[in-house]
């Protein structure tokens, strides 16, 4: 609200106050004008020594650093007062130090603060997710995420993992944007029709994911910002693929029939956590299930009609 850092305002509540009493703008104002009073003479100690301003100015415009400046005075400059970098970064702020502090602004530029990423609103979070997802029961409950190119590179692989069989699903997209994420999870959802929900990260191409669940016909469910184990079944499939697609690769490199003969090679390894089956055995075994307790449920509505 006051448009203000948190560490700046816990400092005027904390450092203006009187002891034991509470904060009083009126009182801290009062402080604030006391301490700058003391503190009109800023700059001076170097500004009235000739010597001294003349070496501080020299060295300053050379673009030494104000921390080496005061150790160079401290070790070797013994004819000259020292003066701490603290002093000499007030000098260059104070009204004598305009010319160098002009200088060092084009020398010393900060580096651009990246764009604020878009924040994805409306987000179904992973805690609201039901327990019986959390413990791995049913068909159809993804977890997805993106395996992306090096920094020359184009596309991505987005890859989806059941939480109960293990069923893997690869998609290449290229080029990248947000109807051709769409599109692909269309293609995923038409080979895989039992998907229910998916679980994501933050990815900003997620921005639509409202329209994305009505067009799916699934929810989707977000984890906590920089929390990967929280989706543990992709992240070890994403360590999987990246023997096969290293980091750093062009994406753009690799052919969809490779990526398909990838994602088969994934769906037929045995695995521990599936009791030495593999995702393909364990998809169809729990389809059999399902088929049988489904006819399980016809015949005995039957027998009691």
């Amino acid at each position: 609200m006051l448009g203000r850092p948190k560490s700046a305002i816990w400092y005027e509540v904390r450092k203006k106050k009187r002891k034991g009493r509470p904060y009083d703008a009126a009182y801290a104002e009062h402080r604030t004008h006391v301490k700058r009073r003391s503190h009109r003479a800023v700059g001076k100690k170097i500004a009235l020594h000739q010597e001294l301003r003349s070496f501080v100015e020299k060295h300053l415009m050379d673009d030494q650093s104000p921390e080496n400046m005061a150790l160079r005075l401290k070790r070797i400059e013994k004819n000259l007062p020292y003066v701490s970098a603290s002093a000499i970064r007030r000098y260059i702020k104070s009204p004598y130090g305009r010319r160098i502090e002009s200088h060092r602004a084009k020398v010393f530029r900060k580096r651009r603060r990246r764009a604020v990423r878009k924040r994805i609103e409306g987000k179904r979070m992973i805690d609201q997710r039901p327990s019986k997802i959390n413990k791995r029961w049913g068909l159809g409950h993804m977890e997805g995420d993106f395996i992306v190119s090096g920094k020359s590179g184009t596309g991505i692989i987005l890859g989806l993992r059941d939480r109960k069989v293990r069923k893997n699903l690869l998609e290449r997209i290229l080029p990248l944007s947000v109807k051709n994420v769409e599109r692909a999870l269309l293609r995923m959802k038409k080979r895989y029709p039992e998907m229910q929900t998916i679980t994501f990260d933050n990815d900003i191409l997620f921005l639509e994911h409202k329209r994305l669940e009505k067009v799916l016909g699934v929810k989707i469910y977000f984890c906590h910002v920089h929390a990967p184990w929280e989706k543990p079944s992709i992240e070890n499939l994403n360590k999987d693929l990246r023997r096969y697609i290293p980091k750093s690769s062009d994406i753009s490199k690799y052919s969809k029939r490779f990526v398909q003969k990838l994602e088969a090679k994934m769906n037929r390894r045995f695995m521990d956590v599936l009791g030495s089956l593999t995702p393909d055995e364990a998809y169809e075994r729990e389809k059999e299930r399902r088929a049988a307790e489904a006819a399980r449920r016809k015949k005995k509505s039957k027998r009691s009609n």
